[in-house]
């Protein structure tokens, strides 16, 4: 299973896109506080529609709570300073992709703990929408595997 870990989101709306994504790819959410918003903000929830409910997610204060629970696994940093183009990696079964802020991406220190990957972008602008970024990422991981479990 894909975990999907989104590193103090502060946009409800690219949140709730992400949860219905997890839901429909069977991912796992991730949420590293502080987050931007409350997860009864109605924001994520009409972006997340009825499929809400039907999330495997968890949610953690900070870095150090959810470091503490996940730090044996490999962590995969999708960032703009990342030095692998996304298709360039054979995905394990068990991958765990880190998302940052949307307006500031993942912390040095966070990136310096795992695998640093990019989206291909052109060279003029900063970044892709979060949301989208992580359907990118999930559908390459799910492409690799055959779409498990999809059909």
């Amino acid at each position: 299973m894909l975990d999907i870990v989104l590193v103090q989101p502060e946009i409800p709306q690219n949140t709730g896109n992400i949860g219905r994504t997890c839901v429909i790819t069977g991912c796992r959410l991730h949420l590293v506080g502080p987050l931007g918003f409350s997860v009864s903000d109605t924001a994520l929830k009409r972006a997340g529609l009825d499929y809400w409910p039907d999330l495997d997610v968890s949610i953690y204060t900070g870095w150090d709570e959810f470091w503490s629970q996940h730090q044996h696994r490999q962590i995969w940093c999708m960032t703009t300073k990342g030095t692998r183009r996304h298709v360039d990696v054979a995905w394990p079964r068990d991958t765990m992709m880190l998302f940052g802020r949307e307006t500031a991406g993942l912390p040095s220190e966070i990136r310096a703990l795992g695998e640093n990957i990019r989206l291909p972008m052109g060279p003029k602008y900063r970044s892709y929408n979060l949301s989208n970024s992580v359907a990118v990422a999930i559908f390459e991981y799910l492409r690799q595997w055959d779409f498990p479990g999809l059909v």
